[in-house]
């Protein structure tokens, strides 16, 4: 038995009864697990309340272990994700004891097959490299445009399937109607036409860092209208020749505050190979190796 609140992940509202339903992602997860389910009643949230109040101590013991570790920054995810394992193990399963053992001994044994932790759909990639998931809008390369791509939605990220290769591995959104846009996606097409640049919806989604923005700003200082045309010349070659040199230079341009375009930034990141000069050798003249020859043999 299962037993949780409304929440919207595993019901919905049926509009004409005014009921409540098993969304059917849910009602699939129930019967993988051969579990059944119970609700709380709207608006009754203190019937749920051994749950709730589990969760808020485990939020607090979370809290408190952080205080005397002095430091809320981990090395990855993984390592975060671990740490939590270990306190909870430790602060919380460690005093249940013999009611976690019992609890144990009364669990059915799981599925074969493990129910997928993704969701699987298909989508068209639009014709400025981006798709649509969940209301969240995902460059991908330039080359699907018009193609239909296969999207795993994970907790933590998705990925982008082609012809039954795996394309692209991206982190996954959170929030209402965000975006995630990589210019090494969109750049092929945009500097195709860098006029758009200035009403592009995701504008502010190409610029790296700050110091591309702080760029981009002294360019328009300096070129007016020309100064979107520069900028997307600039990212062009950030795209193929590294993010990080593009940006190195760019920052000593701003340092220096001298007037400068992509033209600059172009010959301080491929700077001209100087001429080889013209070196002509003749044919060696074969009858020095001959008296050398004689000279050895008298």
């Amino acid at each position: 038995m299962l037993r949780s609140d409304n929440l919207s992940a595993a019901t919905h509202e049926l509009p004409l009864s005014g009921g409540r339903a098993l969304t059917k992602r849910y009602r699939a997860l129930l019967e993988h697990y051969g579990l059944r389910s119970t609700r709380i009643f709207p608006r009754k949230a203190h019937e749920n309340g051994v749950v709730e109040q589990a969760h808020r101590r485990t939020k607090s013991i979370l809290a408190q272990m952080l205080v005397l570790r002095g430091s809320c920054d981990f090395p990855s995810v993984e390592e975060y994700q671990c740490w939590v394992r270990e306190v909870i193990e430790r602060e919380h399963n460690a005093l249940l004891g013999e009611k976690l053992a019992e609890e144990r001994r009364h669990l059915h044994a799981l599925p074969a097959m493990a129910l997928p932790a993704y969701t699987s759909m298909t989508v068209k990639v639009r014709r400025w490299s981006t798709i649509r998931v969940l209301n969240h809008t995902y460059s991908v390369p330039a080359r699907l445009i018009g193609e239909r791509v296969r999207v795993l939605l994970h907790h933590d990220h998705l990925e982008v399937y082609f012809a039954g290769k795996m394309v692209e591995r991206l982190p996954r959104i959170r929030g209402q109607h965000a975006a995630r846009i990589d210019y090494h996606h969109v750049i092929w097409s945009l500097v195709k036409k860098p006029g758009a640049f200035a009403r592009y919806r995701w504008r502010e989604e190409l610029f790296p860092s700050l110091i591309f923005r702080r760029a981009c700003d002294v360019l328009r200082s300096f070129h007016g209208e020309r100064a979107d045309a520069e900028y997307v010349r600039i990212l062009y070659m950030a795209a193929t020749n590294g993010e990080a040199v593009v940006e190195r230079t760019l920052r000593e341009l701003l340092d220096s505050a001298d007037r400068f375009d992509a033209d600059h930034v172009r010959r301080a990141v491929r700077p001209e190979r100087p001429s080889v000069p013209s070196v002509a050798i003749g044919a060696p003249d074969l009858r020095v190796y001959d008296a050398l020859l004689e000279e050895a043999v008298s």
